[in-house]
């Protein structure tokens, strides 16, 4: 079933989200193998960073196509549990859905380079067009540094380690119902049994 029923998530949502979940974690490991592996000004080095832009601008259309398909499909109900527990997943995936927005957003506004999609076309980098001169150039009067140094802070500070505690707690969250609660949280999300 593609779509999402009162019991559990369809296929489009399931693929959706597991699939957002791989590309995150190979953006971090293609930019953990740059850093870690590679030496500044090398091909591998500029491999793993265009990795990491692809992987990045592929989870931007991720979201967009999940925040679509969310608010046009009904939602699976939730497991009986205490209001402060339903109040605190809604809350944790309202800020998942903002991290997963943030960070791309962020990622890309920050890079001082081109994207060479997968190596299978460019998408110029944020200083080259139209809406950065437009709103940033003219409209702050900040040149492409200035504008740089905060967004660089929220991508590579901040966002990067509130990402990681986000899914941690997402994926203990979906253990803790699973094993303890013994609910079918987890269960709506993988595919359904035969």
């Amino acid at each position: 079933m593609l779509k999402n029923s009162t019991t559990h998530y369809g296929q489009v949502a399931r693929t959706l989200h597991w699939l957002t979940a791989l590309l995150f974690l190979l953006a971090y490991c293609s930019v953990y193998y740059r850093q870690w592996f590679t030496e500044a000004q090398t091909p591998e080095n500029w491999t793993a960073l265009q990795l990491h832009l692809s992987f990045g601008v592929t989870i931007a259309v991720l979201v967009v196509l999940r925040l679509y398909w969310r608010l046009t499909n009904v939602q699976p109900a939730a497991e009986p549990g205490s209001a402060l527990m339903q109040k605190a997943a809604h809350l944790g995936h309202l800020v998942l859905y903002g991290v997963l927005i943030v960070m791309p957003l962020t990622g890309y506004l920050g890079t001082g380079v081109a994207t060479e999609f997968f190596f299978l076309f460019e998408i110029p980098k944020f200083a080259d067009t139209w809406l950065f001169q437009a709103l940033v150039a003219d409209g702050m009067g900040l040149t492409f540094e200035q504008f740089e140094a905060p967004i660089d802070f929220i991508h590579k500070q901040g966002g990067a380690y509130l990402v990681w505690l986000l899914i941690l707690g997402h994926a203990a969250a979906a253990l803790y119902h699973h094993y303890h609660l013994k609910d079918r949280t987890l269960l709506k999300m993988l595919p359904p049994r035969r």
